[in-house]
C-alpha cells in the first residue's frame, strides 16, 4: 500500500508543487497518527471527488494547511482514474439532476447530449478537451452531484479512518 503514496523527495522535486515544497519539511505533515491520516484521507477523497483538474495540487495544499498528511492526501485524490471517472461523473450528474428536481427522461436526453458532444469533441480536439468540453456541457446536475459526493465522500473517508485506525503495538509489547 505504501508503494502508492509520493514520497516526501518525489513532492519536493514536483515543479507543480515548487511554490509549497518549503513546508514539507514539516514532519507533522508525515506523521502516521489517526487524526493526520484520516484528515489527509478526506481531503483527498474531497479534492478528488469534487475537481476534475489539479486535484493533487488543491489536495496537497489543503492537507498542508489543516496538518493533514500529505502523502495520503495526494493518494487519495486517485478515486477518480481513467477507470472510475465515467461512473463517478454519471452517478453525480444522476445525483445533481435528482436534488434539482429533473426528471429521470430529461436527464438521460441530457447526458446522451453530453455524451454524444463528447465523442464529437474527441474526435476532432483530444480526450482532454472532450472531456473538459463534457464536464462544461453537463451543467448544474454535475456541479451539484460532484459536490455532493465529495462532501458525503470525505466524511464517510474521516469516519471509517476514525473508527478503524488501529495503533500498533510495541515490538517489545507482549
Amino acid at each position: 500500500m505504501k508503494r502508492w503514496f509520493p514520497t516526501r523527495e518525489k513532492l519536493v522535486r514536483s515543479r507543480w508543487l515548487s511554490p509549497l515544497a518549503h513546508h514539507f519539511h514539516d514532519d507533522r505533515l508525515w506523521q502516521m497518527d489517526r487524526g493526520s491520516i484520516a484528515r489527509g484521507v478526506a481531503i483527498g477523497l474531497f479534492f478528488g471527488l469534487l475537481l476534475p483538474l489539479a486535484q493533487f495540487l488543491f489536495a496537497v495544499a489543503f492537507a498542508i494547511w489543516l496538518r493533514g498528511h500529505v502523502a495520503v492526501a495526494a493518494a487519495a485524490t486517485f478515486v477518480t482514474n481513467p477507470l472510475t471517472f465515467a461512473p463517478l461523473y454519471w452517478l453525480a450528474h444522476r445525483i445533481g439532476s435528482a436534488l434539482l428536481g429533473q426528471s429521470r427522461t430529461q436527464a438521460a436526453a441530457d447526458a446522451a447530449m453530453v455524451e454524444a458532444q463528447a465523442h464529437a469533441t474527441a474526435a476532432s480536439q483530444g480526450w482532454f478537451s472532450a472531456t473538459w468540453e463534457a464536464v462544461v456541457n453537463a451543467g448544474a446536475p454535475l456541479m451539484v452531484g460532484l459536490a455532493v459526493m465529495a462532501v458525503i465522500g470525505a466524511l464517510i473517508g474521516f469516519v471509517l479512518v476514525w473508527l478503524l485506525w488501529r495503533p500498533k503495538r510495541g515490538a517489545d509489547a507482549g
